[in-house]
């Protein structure tokens, strides 16, 4: 689980100091991602899939679609937070 959680803020962290973003940079497990109080708007969520898709193909051989209607039917969003998306990925790329 703790490799997905570093790719994820590892992630967040470059897109962070690409936009000279502090909340990004000081991302942690529980950093909000999306919503209300979350440290990304639509576009960057969209960016921040589309990394993460590219990495995991790269560092696990795997490809995932992180938005699909698997994860957007869920009770909990997987976007919620940093834990909750390390958790799907974790889910999709050991299926």
């Amino acid at each position: 689980m703790e490799k997905y959680i570093e790719l994820v803020l590892s992630t967040l962290h470059e897109m962070g100091e690409d936009e000279d973003n502090e909340a990004l940079v000081e991302a942690h497990e529980k950093t909000k991602l999306f919503g209300a109080s979350g440290v990304l708007d639509s576009v960057g969520i969209v960016f921040l899939i589309t990394e993460l898709e590219e990495k995991i193909s790269d560092d696990f051989d795997v490809d995932v679609t992180l938005a699909d209607e698997k994860a957007m039917s869920q009770v909990t969003s997987p976007f919620r937070n940093v834990e909750t998306l390390a958790k799907y990925i974790a889910q999709l790329v050991e299926e």
